[in-house]
């Protein structure tokens, strides 16, 4: 085996898990296709242990992958993340995109391998996550944005209603637009360097027209990133994407791509001259506009799948902080990494408990549920104080390191935007969790996937239990 295939093992892993997973697919009939969901979910797990202790060399095809520490958190947690999405669709009344909502009355006829479909479709959006993690080149970079995110368009289009349809359409037109955007800015840092590799960044010095051409295509190839993560100002389509699917592909949209994007970003910008472009006060403003658009947006909403996706460009706010001192502290890394890893966690446990009971739309039908349901419950309250940053939770622990990063990296006011963000998310997600633990009869008696509600429970553990150990070894 060459050395670049080892390096890559873990992408290659999981794409073949996706293409088995599709041959085995097409000799199943249509509606028992669930070994194909068994069999990503164990190329998933399998993927992640290949990346703890397979390792190549330290790039990979003349120098335009890398792997290091980022790399490798990255792909351990795309393939967590895939693998706890495909468990969560094994509920019946979770996997089946195709069944509608409560708000869609016609009944959807299905005769594709909606399963299959959702399987191969969401490892295929891992690899394109995982390959952003690692991409040193501006070419790859394109072509990694591409897989991560035109899979999920199909996605999210999975379930044959109108309001999925829209979902679809919307995503796929905003990733095709800020894609177009991102090669503009290539193509621009191409022609000012003469090369298409990391390295050469480090030539944008020149003072001038060169320099503010340079600013202005690192943003253009700065906002198709924004476009991956669901941040300001290319954030449009994630309320409309995640409202209008089920929520596990809900979880999908704000989990998978956002964490290789987040490391993208990084990467990028860190091989730019910060003395050059002004690009650390540039995603200080970007993660402010995120952060405070995404909690101004989420106090008016009724819709827990809505609230929930502004609450997660709330949270790209809160991620780029650590990236917008990436050249100034050697805590940004760090603290980037545990923050995304805290993220994937928290974020995927509440989807989870949305998934559980995909009937429950509105923060009205959560009225009760701590009476019949009271596991899940709790599990629901610590998912959303994690994501406030409450202690002792595992985001806490996130958002503590990225503050401390930004005021180290000399930027104490952002640090103190970002807290104050913080605390005023706390309205919104007290306002769901208020009627959960709510006295009287419960809006809903509705039925309770056990699938969801377990991975919602584990994830709540991990969360808590997380956080307590990086209290103690701090």
């Amino acid at each position: 085996m060459t050395g670049d295939a080892l390096t890559l093992m873990p992408e290659i892993v999981l794409t073949l898990g996706a293409v088995l997973g599709l041959l085995v697919g097409s000799f199943l009939p249509p509606g028992r296709e669930a070994a194909v969901r068994g069999l990503g979910v164990a190329v998933a797990v399998a993927a992640a242990v290949v990346a703890l202790l397979v390792h190549g060399g330290p790039t990979a095809f003349g120098g335009t992958y890398t792997v290091d520490v980022a790399t490798t958190t990255v792909r351990v947690l795309v393939a967590g993340a895939v693998a706890v999405t495909l468990v969560l669709a094994g509920d019946p009344d979770v996997g089946d995109v195709s069944v509608p909502t409560p708000r869609v009355r016609k009944p959807s006829s299905v005769t594709g391998r909606v399963d299959t479909a959702f399987a191969v479709l969401v490892q295929l959006s891992g690899v394109g996550a995982m390959v952003l993690g690692g991409a040193s080149d501006l070419l790859l970079l394109a072509a990694a944005v591409l897989l991560a995110g035109l899979p999920l368009a199909a996605v999210a289009g999975l379930r044959r209603d109108g309001r999925a349809a829209e979902a679809a359409l919307k995503y796929f037109l905003s990733s095709a637009l800020f894609g177009l955007v991102l090669l503009t800015g290539v193509t621009v840092l191409l022609g000012l360097t003469g090369a298409t590799a990391y390295g050469a960044l480090g030539r944008l010095t020149t003072p001038g027209p060169p320099a503010v051409a340079a600013a202005v295509a690192l943003l253009l190839v700065l906002t198709g990133l924004l476009m991956t993560i669901g941040g300001v100002p290319a954030h449009f389509w994630v309320p409309d994407a995640v409202d209008g699917t089920s929520p596990v592909t809900g979880a999908v949209l704000t989990t998978t791509a956002k964490l290789g994007g987040l490391v993208a970003t990084w990467r990028l910008l860190v091989a730019v001259p910060a003395d050059a472009i002004p690009w650390p006060l540039l995603v200080a403003v970007l993660a402010v506009a995120s952060m405070t658009l995404g909690n101004l947006a989420a106090f008016a909403q009724t819709s827990l799948r809505r609230l929930l996706a502004y609450s997660t460009v709330s949270q790209v706010g809160y991620l780029l902080v650590p990236v917008a001192v990436a050249a100034r502290t050697p805590l940004a890394l760090p603290s980037l990494l545990g923050y995304l890893a805290a993220y994937a966690v928290t974020n995927l446990a509440v989807f989870a408990v949305l998934a559980a009971r995909p009937q429950a739309l509105e923060v009205a039908d959560q009225r009760g549920l701590a009476g019949r349901h009271p596991v899940l419950a709790v599990a629901l309250a610590v998912g959303l104080l994690g994501l406030v940053g409450t202690p002792p939770t595992v985001v806490f622990a996130g958002k503590l390191a990225g503050f401390t990063a930004a005021v180290d990296g000399g930027m104490t006011w952002l640090a103190v935007v970002a807290v104050l963000n913080s605390i005023a998310s706390l309205f919104y997600y007290l306002r769901w969790i208020a009627p959960v633990f709510s006295a009287g009869d419960p809006v809903l008696r509705d039925p309770v996937a056990p699938r969801a509600r377990a991975v919602a429970v584990v994830l709540a553990v991990v969360s808590v239990a997380g956080g307590i150990l990086v209290a103690f070894a701090g």
